[in-house]
């Protein structure tokens, strides 16, 4: 996940944003946006030493940073399972988040989905969560998959009516098998603790669960969050592949500008699995097996590659002895490496051309380094120059001026910044308007940054709006949580969060030229075009 200084990292490019848990484009939303909106929604007030770092007048994140370090424990279990503390202590409030490192890049060929799908099962249940009586629904579970195989082997031979007949079989397994579920227990477990914001989200990149406990409650949450991941039971594993496919059906196949961004990048990388769908391709979900879930499961969720993050009102002290005592009963085990090809440099300008009964929109895109390159704060910058809110370049010009947009944004790091990724600029046409006139307008902002010295106002104003917006995110506990846990575990420490803020306040406006003359380049650039189907209005 990327903090692009102006986007929305959990539901871009759809106007009624969607709740995070289920939004498809979770994966190329904007975190910092996301957080800083959470903290105004919910609101949560700055306190006195964030008000102090937000002063105009304040140049160095430093003192910040201090208080910080001063109030943060870390420790490491022998399992290999990472704890980072932070205490703060306003109020009796806790937030929780679980930061498994695995998303839809490490998923093997054929079962892209797989994580996304883990997710969604990770709320079902254990063996003693979610059922009435795991023993008598473990032999139920066992035969649902033994059928499916056989459901699989008949259809794949056309023998109708054994298929007739082990589908009336399933359809009585199954049935048994829920009369033995118990329905959202860890929901309803944390609802009557006073817990609230039960969720998770999956991306390219990542799977993020998390949610806040009153701070009475911290073994409660050491017990149920460490065994729902020590003996998990993927129960209503069918149901739940109906649910999702319903939701790619929804978010893709049923929306044109859903499988406008599918194509789009299948077209932009060429090897690199950001190319696919966190929720997965439709045969892909289809063809999961429990086994294929149990399996990526024990590949990646070891203790090595998980690393929890708790900010609130505790002791670390207290956290350190419950953590022993619940997560160290997990197994040490080395996470399976998936093998990430490089995508290789782009040498021509690709395009992809769709028509479908929808208004016209253009997408246009360029490949940038990850997160840990040097320059990663100068092209967090351009994309606030173009695309961060009403003062913004391309809002300014496209819409406000010309009038031939009604929507211009853009991001960087998309769909994720843990490898090289793309920034993507994206319009929806104004009535009378084409997408070819878009193309012209969106390029010519783009080419000024190459051409042009931003100006000490400009670029100014910018570096507040990031410093601002950041440190106001992490003014919640939550947000916090969540942005320590981006920084330790794509660029090896949480200390890189702050050093961030110092990085966006060094940019000058020929870094800014240097970068943009290198990186908007018409061999680096994908375009796509998202036409009204003929005969549509």
């Amino acid at each position: 996940m990327k903090h692009s200084i102006s986007a929305f990292k959990f539901g871009i490019l759809n106007p009624l944003r969607d709740r995070v848990k289920k939004n498809l484009f979770s994966n190329f939303s904007n975190r910092l946006f996301a957080l800083t909106l959470a903290v105004i929604m919910l609101g949560c007030g700055i306190t006195p030493q964030l008000a102090i770092a937000l002063q105009p007048s304040q140049t160095s994140i430093q003192p910040y940073l201090d208080r910080v370090i001063q109030q943060l424990t870390e420790f490491r279990l022998d399992n290999g399972l990472k704890f980072i503390v932070l205490e703060r202590h306003q109020a009796p409030i806790v937030s929780f988040v679980t930061y498994a490192d695995v998303g839809g890049i490490d998923e093997p060929d054929g079962q892209t989905g797989v994580a996304h799908f883990l997710e969604h099962l990770a709320f079902k249940g254990t063996k003693r969560i979610g059922t009435t009586d795991y023993q008598a629904e473990k032999p139920l579970l066992e035969k649902l998959e033994k059928l499916d195989q056989q459901i699989r082997s008949a259809k794949a031979k056309n023998q109708k009516e054994e298929l007739a007949k082990l589908e009336a079989e399933f359809k009585a397994a199954e049935d048994q098998a829920l009369k033995l579920v118990k329905q959202n227990e860890i929901g309803k477990i944390v609802e009557q603790a006073g817990g609230v914001g039960l969720n998770a989200t999956t991306s390219s990149e990542a799977t993020r669960y998390f949610y806040s406990f009153p701070s009475n409650k911290l073994e409660l949450w050491m017990s149920l969050e460490s065994e729902r991941f020590l003996e998990p039971v993927f129960r209503e594993f069918y149901k739940e592949k109906d649910v999702i496919l319903e939701e790619r059906r929804m978010r893709v196949e049923n929306s044109p500008v859903g499988l406008m961004v599918e194509k789009f990048m299948d077209t932009a990388f060429k090897v690199h699995p950001y190319r696919r769908p966190t929720i997965g391709y439709d045969e892909d979900i289809r063809n999961l097996t429990p086994e294929n879930v149990r399996t990526f499961f024990e590949n990646y969720y070891v203790p090595s590659n998980l690393t929890i993050a708790i900010v609130g009102d505790v002791d670390p002290n207290e956290v350190k002895k419950l953590a022993n005592i619940y997560f160290g009963r997990y197994q040490a085990k080395a996470k399976v490496q998936a093998t990430i090809p490089l995508e290789p440099k782009q040498t021509k300008t690709r395009e992809i051309t769709l028509e479908l009964p929808s208004q016209p929109w253009y997408f246009e895109g360029y490949h940038r380094p990850a997160i840990t390159d040097p320059d990663n704060a100068v092209y967090e910058i351009m994309s606030s120059l173009l695309s961060s809110g009403r003062t913004s370049r391309l809002y300014k010009s496209l819409i406000e001026e010309q009038k031939i947009a009604l929507a211009a944004q853009g991001l960087s790091g998309f769909p994720g910044d843990k490898y090289p990724n793309l920034m993507l600029f994206y319009a929806l046409t104004a009535p009378g308007h084409t997408v070819d006139e878009l193309a012209i307008s969106l390029r010519k902002e783009i080419d000024k940054l190459k051409t042009e010295p931003v100006s000490q106002k400009e670029l100014e104003r910018v570096k507040n709006q990031a410093r601002a917006g950041l440190l106001r995110s992490l003014d919640s506990n939550m947000g916090m949580a969540q942005q320590l846990l981006e920084y330790e575990v794509k660029t090896g420490s949480w200390r890189n969060l702050f050093k961030q803020l110092e990085d966006i306040s060094a940019v000058k406006p020929a870094d800014i030229q240097r970068v943009a003359q290198t990186t908007f380049t018409p061999e680096n650039r994908t375009i796509g075009k998202l036409l009204s189907k003929q005969g549509d209005s």
